[in-house]
């Protein structure tokens, strides 16, 4: 295939079709087969652990499951899943197969679903997870016993598609240049574990054979250099529908439009299997992607216009992977072959004009046009026909009483009461294990007399906070992009023993990059000025005399006793919320919290997060954060939160819903009438009948209102030629007054409303 070199280009597919072997999974150049059967995958990420039972499994097995189904309905044919190894083996020979760790239930799940699954083993997942999924533990033994036990555990349950189960892929992850060897023993174990299913490995160019190299990230119809083989098929592994937000930088975004003309141009250039990273935050809500999470909304205009791209890219599935591919300037002529699909592109940012089989074709700007036939336009990457929705937050409990809250103090270890003796600082992740984000290291020295002192100390990780003989002096964070920073505080020595407590703080451990056994964490060094001379103290031994023994201690006291649980809170000496604090690290609690939602439960178009307003140096920082539906309980609850900083307060806590409010919808002379419904009405009828059909699809407008929720008012309506956008409206210089009128008439009081039109409409 030609390089895109101009700005304006034509994939032309024709068609010579031949019939397929039987078999299993295998591939070739073109795409996986299945069962004989050349296909084109669209696939989403869904990762069990990170979702609760309730979202991610059913109760019976005939019943719906929501995320599923609307991936389903949004034309995705695989389910992507991590294996995650830390949460399944936390500790050495002891596994968890139950609960939010099902792996087994979720893929028959899946497969009760009629979708297939990629099983992404890993042993190193990455994936935004501590420690990149392996366990801690994992200096002390080999991957390969694990390997083993996830493909023993698919084979006994029948799971791949080489027994009649959904798993069609398996993928290892990688370790990049600084893995040669690991690259290879992935290759061999691959061939060991005949698991009848072709295996994958992302972002590594020279995956040996039998490995797929596949690609990963937000442009790869762009920058993936292709198969390594020309028998391998191209795969996007995940293709980055957003991206998280890391602390101090701005929130990533993608349009509808930005993803549907990288999607399309992937298969264009050969691709045949997409994966969206994450499904769950491309068709739903999400803090990790893009806000909120929620089970319930859909996230439009996104999930309809990759819904329409789809069913777009399935009507040119046959010559797609049957015919004589061909990459050609656009301008010249070409025969019409019996069956045929084009892809136009256009990167320019004006619209452009080309002549294609005798045809004229206007395109707009940055832009990718589906001719599934080589004749009519199905689908346009810049033209969204799917609505828009706006969510409103709404409180439905303020929390901004203090006789709502009780608090718990944690206290600083004492001395005599830690666990673990040392005589030299620890590292912070090889002493918690994992068990624990938190670590306390104390140390105990004499001072002859009282001074006016100064306590540095240079320290590795996200948080460290100081405590001198019992009291808080300070804390540090790291900042974006920097592992290391120094604390540096002024404090005062008594005559006699002093002790000084430090608290680090790692929210997680790294979750990617080479040698991560080599990574380390906490304080590094610590220096006292105690006004005469400095003691000092690093990761070897101290540096002088009077300092003495030092301890440490695992986690916090409230993590312990699980204080956040009916039984745990009862553990502890709980007091009425005050204002002023004197020192940091509370639990507050508040309970008897009934979250009923307006007297609905399960209703699917509202859903609760709560909200917190904290302040840190000046600046408002505000949380949020999703309460999933299966966490409530009908009439109480208990709401517990770990406040940090000394300066925190719950008062500023809200639990909301956010219900979709507005749904709004655009279309033009210009855009295209829907795919989806053309498919659906042309079901089990001929070729012929089917494109005489869809030259005759007619352009409209479709609202839908969440389940159980009907239109109660039209905002604004305009047939003629509206300005601004769903956000921003106005009447243009031609407009019917009667639009209004005519709207409210035809969709108060309904669930959905859809009308043909012919010009431009706003409703």
């Amino acid at each position: 295939m030609a390089s895109f070199r101009s700005s304006l280009a034509l994939f032309i597919l024709m068609a010579i079709i031949g019939a397929g072997d039987a078999g299993n999974v295998t591939y070739d150049g073109r795409s996986l087969i299945i069962d004989g059967q050349h296909k084109i995958l669209f696939s989403g990420s869904i990762h069990y652990p990170r979702s609760t039972p309730h979202d991610t499994f059913y109760l019976r097995l005939h019943l719906p499951l929501l995320l599923l189904r609307k991936a389903k309905s949004g034309g995705i044919d695989v389910i992507d899943t991590y294996v995650f190894w830390n949460i399944h083996e936390p500790q050495q020979g002891k596994f968890d197969f139950s609960g939010r760790c099902d792996i087994v239930r979720f893929i028959k799940v899946i497969q009760a679903h009629d979708l297939y699954v990629c099983l992404r083993i890993g042993p190193f997942i990455q994936g935004e997870w501590s420690y990149g999924g392996l366990p801690f533990l994992l200096h002390n033994y080999y991957m390969k016993r694990y390997a083993q036990m996830i493909v023993k555990l698919m084979k006994s349950e029948n799971l791949y598609a080489s027994q009649g189960g959904p798993i069609i892929l398996s993928h290892l992850e990688l370790f990049k240049q600084e893995g040669k060897s690991y690259v290879k023993w992935a290759a061999k174990l691959d061939v060991e574990l005949d698991t009848g299913v072709p295996w994958v490995m992302c972002k590594q160019d020279d995956a040996p054979d039998p490995l797929i190299n596949a690609c990963n990230g937000r442009q790869c119809g762009e920058t993936f250099k292709g198969p390594n083989s020309p028998n391998k098929p191209a795969v996007w592994t995940e293709n980055w529908t957003s991206f998280y937000q890391t602390f101090g930088e701005e929130p990533l975004k993608r349009s509808a439009e930005d993803i549907a003309f990288q999607v399309a141009l992937f298969i264009a250039r050969n691709g045949s299997f997409i994966n969206y990273y994450m499904v769950v935050f491309l068709f739903t809500l999400s803090l990790y992607f893009e806000y909120t999470r929620n089970e319930w909304l859909l996230r439009q205009p996104k999930w309809g216009h990759l819904k329409e791209l789809h069913a777009a890219v399935k009507l040119c599935e046959k010559p797609l992977l049957s015919g004589l591919r061909a990459t050609t300037s656009l301008g010249k002529l070409q025969t019409n072959p019996e069956l045929c699909a084009a892809f136009l592109m256009n990167q320019d940012e004006i619209h452009s004009t080309v002549h294609f089989l005798d045809s004229s074709y206007t395109l707009s700007p940055n832009s990718i046009s589906v001719l599934p036939h080589c004749k009519n336009v199905d689908f346009n990457t810049a033209k969204v026909n799917a609505q828009y929705t706006t969510r409103t937050r709404e409180p439905r409990q303020k929390l901004s009483s203090s006789r709502m809250w009780e608090e718990y103090t944690e206290t600083v270890p004492s001395f005599s009461d830690t666990t673990i003796r040392s005589e030299f600082l620890l590292e912070h992740m090889n002493t918690t294990q994992d068990t624990s984000d938190y670590l306390w290291q104390i140390f105990r020295f004499q001072q002859p007399e009282r001074a006016e002192s100064i306590l540095k100390v240079n320290h590795i990780g996200h948080v460290l906070h100081a405590f001198v003989n019992g009291r808080f002096i300070g804390s540090m964070h790291r900042v974006f992009k920097v592992q290391r920073f120094l604390l540096e505080k002024n404090m005062s020595l008594i005559n006699g023993t002093n002790s000084i407590a430090l608290l680090s703080v790692m929210v997680g451990l790294p979750n990617s990059g080479a040698h991560l056994e080599r990574r380390v964490g906490g304080s590094r060094s610590v220096k006292i000025w105690n006004g005469t001379h400095a003691l000092y103290f690093n990761k070897f031994a101290w540096g002088y005399e009077h300092w003495l023994k030092t301890v440490a201690e695992v986690g916090l006291h409230g993590e312990q006793v699980n204080v956040y649980t009916d039984h745990g809170a009862a553990t502890v000496q709980w007091k009425q919320y005050t204002d002023s604090k004197s020192q940091p690290l509370t639990w507050d609690r508040s309970y008897d919290l009934e979250l009923d939602i307006n007297g609905k439960r399960g209703s699917l178009s509202e859903w609760p997060e709560y909200r917190s307003m904290q302040f840190s140096e000046a600046m408002a920082l505000l949380f949020r954060y999703h309460i999933p539906r299966s966490f409530l309980n009908p009439n109480s609850n208990l709401l517990v939160i770990l406040e940090e900083e000394k300066e925190g307060n719950p008062l500023g806590i809200t639990i909301d819903t956010v219900p979709v409010t507005e749904v709004c919808g655009y279309v033009s002379s210009s855009h295209l009438p829907p795919v989806v419904s053309s498919r659906r009405r042309s079901h089990n009828r001929s070729e012929h009948r089917h494109l005489k059909y869809q030259y005759e699809r007619r352009l409209k407008v479709q609202l839908q209102c969440p389940y159980g929720k009907k239109i109660s008012k039209v905002l604004f309506a305009s047939f003629g030629s509206p300005k601004g956008n769903c956000w921003r409206h106005s009447i243009g210089s031609c407009h019917s007054p009667n639009s209004l009128d005519v709207v409210q008439k035809a969709c108060l009081r309904k669930s959905r409303f859809c009308t043909s039109v012919e010009q431009n409409i706003w409703w």
